[in-house]
Parts: C-alpha cells; sequence; structure tokens
C-alpha cells in the first residue's frame, strides 16, 4: 500500500474532519492546526487569531484507492473556497481556505484544481481566496477536538 498525507483547512476541522473520514481511501484524518508562527498553539491562542495558524485536518490516505485529485475535488465541494477567512459563521484568519502541500506533484496538482475552479466561477464574478503553500509544521489538536462529531452525535 502507497500512502500520501496532505494538510487542508477549510473552516472548522470538525465538519472537514467528519468529511474526510467517510471517505473510501483515507485512512486517517487527524485535526489540528499549521500555518503559522507560534510553536505549540492550543485551541484558545488558535482562536485569538494571532497564531496564523488555521484550523485544517492532516489527511493520510492510500494512494492506490483515491488519488490526489480527487481528494481536492472533495475539498473544493465540502467548503465554499470563495469567502476569504471565513466559513459559515465562522470568520478569522484561523478558518481560511488552504491547502498545504507536501511534494511538487501536489503542488501542481493543487494550482491545476484551483485554475480549473476559478474558471468555472468566472461567470459568477467569484474569486478563489484558497492560499497553496509549502507544509509546516503540523500540531495535533487537542484530544477532544478528534472525532468531535461523533463523540458528540451531530452531524
Amino acid at each position: 500500500m502507497a500512502t500520501e498525507e496532505i494538510i487542508l483547512g477549510a473552516g472548522c476541522f470538525w465538519g472537514v474532519e467528519a468529511t474526510f473520514r467517510k471517505i473510501k481511501g483515507v485512512l486517517n484524518v487527524t485535526c489540528g492546526y499549521s500555518g503559522g508562527h507560534t510553536n505549540n498553539p492550543t485551541y484558545n491562542d488558535v482562536c485569538t487569531g494571532t497564531t496564523g495558524h488555521a484550523e485544517v485536518v492532516l489527511v493520510e490516505y492510500d494512494t492506490d484507492q483515491i488519488t490526489f485529485q480527487q481528494l481536492l475535488e472533495i475539498f473544493w465541494h465540502c467548503h465554499d473556497p470563495t469567502t476569504l477567512n471565513r466559513q459559515g459563521p465562522d470568520i478569522g484568519t484561523q478558518y481560511r481556505s488552504t491547502i498545504l502541500f507536501y511534494t511538487p506533484g501536489q503542488e501542481v496538482i493543487a494550482m491545476q484544481t484551483k485554475e480549473a475552479l476559478q474558471k468555472r466561477l468566472q461567470t459568477k464574478n467569484l474569486s478563489i481566496s484558497t492560499e497553496i503553500k509549502l507544509v509546516s509544521i503540523f500540531y495535533p489538536a487537542e484530544e477532544y477536538h478528534q472525532r468531535y462529531l461523533e463523540k458528540n452525535s451531530i452531524h
């Protein structure tokens, strides 16, 4: 089995985690923080908006069962990538749309899928605000955030 990882931010990590856990070929999803400048941030730290981190999920997947491009199609559809620093009622830089890639190949595919989606949105005068950057340190969120929606029976 060949595995890869990608870090994705699409607003509050609880819903994003639940979405990706349902996908065939996804082996593990961990809620966490990445993209900022504060070492070992806590949820309370990230909520201040001063750490530079986004709420993200680390997705480990089996490349024999699902492609990176297929994962990104799910990513683009599970949130609104045209709202800057906001998803639904959640507002702040920690809720930004982000793809943190590990390999040059992931970067190329991320840019290609972003450009293709942007072309489809041209007629609506919408612009994609998703940042695509090289991965930085991933900090797992506190245990109570992992599988939060499952543990709390929120659907």
